[in-house]
């Protein structure tokens, strides 16, 4: 989801703009998940030397490449999900 966010930025995000699109995530969820993507190589962080200091995000060449398959999943997600459940409920109900 974080990486979806950034590509919709379509630039910088700065950490408390991505938390706001990202409803529902920690702060600590998201501070892990950024630094696991920066690490990898598919997010760039970009800290300003404000007081407080101000930290911007922006996806790398590499993590712009993702963008279209976690586009094809999401959408895959948003179409079976409810059939996932039935079955998971019809699967629950014969144990």
């Amino acid at each position: 989801m974080a990486v979806l966010s950034l590509a919709a930025a379509d630039g910088e995000l700065r950490f408390a703009e991505l938390k706001r699109v990202m409803a529902g995530i920690s702060p600590k969820m998201l501070a892990q998940t950024l630094k696991a993507l920066e690490r990898d190589g598919l997010v760039a962080r970009r800290v300003e030397a404000t007081k407080p200091p101000r930290v911007h995000y922006r996806l790398t060449g590499l993590g712009m490449t993702l963008v279209e398959p976690l586009r094809g999943l999401r959408e895959w997600a948003e179409r079976y999900i409810p059939v996932v459940r039935d079955n998971a409920r019809a699967f629950d109900g014969t144990l």
